[in-house]
């Protein structure tokens, strides 16, 4: 006895067989954009990082603040970076997810110090 219904239109056959096409196509997109705007975007990360880290630790360890209070200084477009302290280094750590990470460290005498960029 067959099941009147079960068998799969010409049309939503070709439909299924689509998808991996589709897939490849936004993946190639995906892809050319990356390479596109890859750098700049990973320099827009290094800055947001450099910058968060340096005026956090400042705010941290200079002002005297608690790192809550100084999340709430962090500029407009700075919503994806995080912030994290170190309380026996005395530093603050800024990341950015999967681009950039940077640290300042205070030191007597010069302040809060970013460590040095490694490429």
């Amino acid at each position: 006895m067959a099941k009147s219904g079960t068998r799969k239109s010409p049309r939503a056959t070709h439909r299924s067989r689509r998808w991996p096409y589709v897939l490849l196509a936004g993946f190639a997109v995906l892809a050319l954009a990356w390479w596109y705007y890859g750098a700049t975007a990973r320099g827009y990360a290094r800055v947001g990082t450099a910058y968060g880290a340096r005026v956090a630790c400042s705010c941290r360890y200079v002002a005297g603040r608690s790192l809550a209070d100084c999340k709430k200084d962090k500029l407009a477009g700075m919503e994806l970076i995080t912030l994290s302290d170190d309380d026996e280094t005395k530093s603050v750590t800024a990341r950015f997810p999967l681009l950039a990470s940077d640290t300042a460290t205070w030191r007597k005498g010069y302040g809060c110090v970013l460590q040095p960029w490694e490429d």
